[in-house]
């Protein structure tokens, strides 16, 4: 017998934001939320001053740096977009994950959630990402695990794409010229909806016995600046289409 789906998360390599947001929005997606977000909380304990951009589906997670000088929402085309914060005026944009509607080191933090595993060329999204990091700039990833258990499980969005690798992941940073500083799983409780109360324990516990098969590795890396990328053809926005920021200034060691 075919496994069952959950209501509306397609069988494909893209994610749809209105399934993304149902999945959060129920029992199972809420737990992973949770898990999630105390995860990358220990990552980014601060971020006062910052300016902190989200991508992909990354609004869950980003009212954790409330203290930010500014938070960005943007979307990949493909997705789809919501409205974000539910607050407030709207920080969020449809974008191309390729070409963003930024300036040049202009973030000083990013989020990518539910990105790589759907892009069409995970290169040129990381790349993009580098273009727009501020010197010392961070990027944190949020990707399914190719070994975990949530990759294989189609009814959540981990099990929606293409997972990675801690191997591939290594070799993607490296070559979009990023260094990998700090590593992490969650997820290592089973991906089923009913019997898992709070999830606490069953993460414990699956973080002890089996913590190779957590469904998702999160790695925080930061910017190499001390050689330019390549520079590629890429689509221009005009200045209205997308918020204007000031580039960082380099820090006052480099000559």
């Amino acid at each position: 017998m075919p496994s069952a789906q959950a209501p509306g998360v397609p069988v494909s390599m893209n994610l749809d934001v209105v399934d993304l947001r149902s999945f959060y929005a129920e029992r199972l997606g809420a737990i992973a939320r949770r898990l999630i977000a105390e995860r990358l909380k220990r990552c980014w304990d601060a971020a006062a001053g910052h300016r902190v951009l989200g991508l992909g589906y990354a609004t869950p997670f980003l009212g954790l740096f409330a203290d930010a000088e500014r938070r960005l929402a943007f979307m990949p085309a493909a997705q789809g977009v919501v409205n974000w914060p539910s607050d407030g005026p709207n920080r969020t944009a449809l974008v191309i994950d390729d070409a963003l509607p930024l300036s040049d080191a202009v973030i000083d933090r990013a989020l990518l959630v539910h990105v790589l595993e759907a892009a069409e060329s995970p290169r040129d999204v990381l790349r993009e990402i580098w273009r727009v990091l501020a010197p010392g700039g961070r990027v944190l990833l949020v990707v399914a695990n190719r070994r975990g258990l949530w990759a294989h499980v189609e009814s959540t969005p981990f099990g929606v794409g293409q997972p990675f690798s801690r191997g591939q992941l290594t070799a993607l940073l490296r070559e979009t010229m990023f260094s990998p500083v700090a590593w992490s799983t969650v997820l290592a409780l089973p991906p089923i909806r009913h019997g898992l109360g709070a999830g606490a324990f069953w993460e414990r516990l699956g973080g002890s016995l089996w913590p190779g098969l957590a469904g998702v590795l999160i790695v925080e890396a930061t910017k190499q600046f001390y050689q330019s990328a390549p520079v590629r053809p890429r689509l221009r926005f005009s200045p209205a289409l997308g918020p204007i920021l000031v580039p960082r200034p380099l820090p006052n060691n480099r000559a």
